[in-house]
């Protein structure tokens, strides 16, 4: 298996790896009426269509407020830099909305590396943890799904990358899915060190 600092076509989470992780999923279940057990996008999706309108535009009116106010998580910015010097390809496979991704990585101050179409959403591709979006961003880059990194804070990154045959890696600090992570990190800045110790740690 190839080093991580030899990969070149990185994709990653955005809430919670790439900005400090801000969203309260059990205020949103409350809010939205959904039990806490259920999936809250895959409970909107089986909702009849007036049902789940209203909840989306609540949600998105939330997640709004919450990208408005988003904050670099440490080491992100260096460690999206640094993959970018070194020539990688860098993509978002997110949850969230398309738009209000886009948002997120202006406030965090990367919008300038992630053209709209290396940013997947939760309306471009099935979501996370099914590997749609991950196949999505392989045929838009001309590579094997293999050729992939996947990294995230969350079981549903790693599951979305080992369904796609991508190599995971986990950041935060506990992980929960030690058997879906090829390897784990405390956070981006350690993930940078580890790999291009030599890039600025600014950011």
């Amino acid at each position: 298996m190839r080093s991580l600092s030899a990969r070149r076509h990185w994709v990653f989470d955005l809430d919670g790896t790439l900005t400090r992780a801000v969203h309260d999923f059990a205020l949103i279940r409350r809010e939205l009426a959904i039990p806490a057990e259920q999936d809250i996008l895959g409970h909107m999706a089986a909702l009849p269509a007036a049902q789940a309108a209203a909840k989306r535009a609540w949600l998105m009116a939330h997640e709004r407020e919450l990208a408005a106010a988003s904050v670099p998580a440490p080491g992100a910015v260096a460690l999206l830099r640094a993959l970018h010097a070194a020539g990688c390809q860098l993509g978002i496979l997110t949850r969230n909305d398309h738009a209000l991704a886009q948002l997120t990585l202006a406030e965090i101050g990367v919008q300038d590396l992630f053209p709209p179409q290396a940013i997947v959403g939760r309306d471009e591709a099935v979501p996370k943890p099914h590997p749609a979006g991950l196949l999505l961003h392989a045929a838009r880059w001309g590579v094997a799904p293999g050729e992939l990194v996947m990294v995230g804070d969350h079981g549903y990154d790693l599951e979305a990358g080992r369904a796609a045959g991508a190599m995971t890696v986990f950041v935060g600090a506990t992980n929960a899915w030690p058997a879906l992570s090829d390897h784990a990190y405390a956070d981006c800045e350690a993930l940078r060190q580890a790999c291009w110790p030599e890039a600025t740690a600014a950011g």
